[in-house]
């Protein structure tokens, strides 16, 4: 934009300067014209700075946090708040079938690389190149990761740690439940993994009876083994969890009471069983006492 445009925008974004003095300078030192871009600029900038930065284009990169656990779709329209591209742009270059073929995976699969990290890019940079970074981070951070104990090579650990992202609330539960999952593998039992069952309704909600039913290959209730794919972006903790798992007994696990996030974890169906009607009495008296305290504020809000 010219400089009478980024002197109204300055104003109607509070900047403190005055406008005639602004114009005058930016006269003097011959800037007409300024690049778009993501700025940092110093609250005590100097005219001559500041038209310099944005004359030239000398933009701050933006520091960007890719989290974990995420769908194509929650990942592009994160990465459209952040940097110049919209949304759709940004799906086109996450599920780039071309770029999958190319290094020999599936788009779930090459989605599943798009490691939770901190990543300084700039704010103007393509969705390809976006990606293209975050993708070389990944094979940096996971070239001497491709074997562990769990038997599995990397594109089935991916698989693994995906559901492990969404099945544990703490890192250092992480491992156990691998484990947990390594063993059912091993035993050819179903992995009857909830995440995947969410992934394959479409919604990460309450399960109910029929969501268990759904005729989909990765409901693990189902279907013997692994899903076919990954079903979001694994962090590298979980990841270290499915290649390298802790090496147990237990077949079983239910969320531990009093949400404290972790699980408890049973070797065999009859005490997975007596764990779970624990969980579902609690659960059922945690339902009663949110109702009755909404009872009681609403009686408040009508008196």
């Amino acid at each position: 934009m010219g400089v009478t445009e980024l002197s109204d925008l300055m104003q109607s974004e509070g900047f403190a300067f005055n406008s005639q003095e602004f114009k005058w300078v930016a006269k003097i030192q011959g800037w007409k014209n300024f690049k778009t871009g993501h700025y940092l600029i110093p609250a005590a900038s100097g005219y001559e700075a500041f038209l310099s930065k944005l004359g030239r284009g000398l933009q701050d990169p933006v520091t960007y946090h890719l989290r974990p656990g995420q769908t194509p779709g929650r990942l592009a329209k994160s990465f459209s708040w952040s940097f110049k591209a919209d949304s759709a742009a940004f799906i086109g270059a996450i599920l780039d079938t071309a770029k999958a073929q190319s290094k020999g995976l599936t788009i779930e699969s090459l989605f599943a690389r798009m490691l939770p990290a901190t990543y300084e890019l700039y704010w103007d940079a393509s969705p390809s190149n976006i990606v293209d970074r975050v993708l070389r981070d990944f094979d940096t951070r996971t070239a001497s990761m491709a074997k562990g104990s769990s038997g599995l090579n990397l594109n089935e650990a991916l698989i693994l740690a995906s559901i492990v992202e969404w099945e544990a609330a703490k890192d250092d539960e992480k491992p156990k439940i691998a484990g947990l999952y390594v063993n059912r593998l091993n035993r050819r039992m179903r992995l009857q993994a909830d995440p995947t069952v969410s992934y394959a309704i479409g919604e990460r909600r309450r399960l109910f009876y029929d969501d268990y039913r759904v005729d989909h290959p990765f409901n693990t209730y189902k279907f013997r083994g692994l899903p076919p794919a990954p079903i979001n972006n694994p962090s590298i903790t979980s990841i270290e969890a499915a290649l390298n798992p802790e090496k147990h007994d237990y077949l079983y696990m239910v969320a531990e009471m009093g949400g404290t996030g972790y699980h408890v974890f049973t070797k065999t169906y009859i005490d997975h069983k007596k764990e779970s009607r624990k969980w579902t009495k609690w659960l059922r008296e945690q339902y009663k006492i949110r109702e009755q305290r909404e009872l009681e504020e609403n009686q408040l809000e009508g008196e």
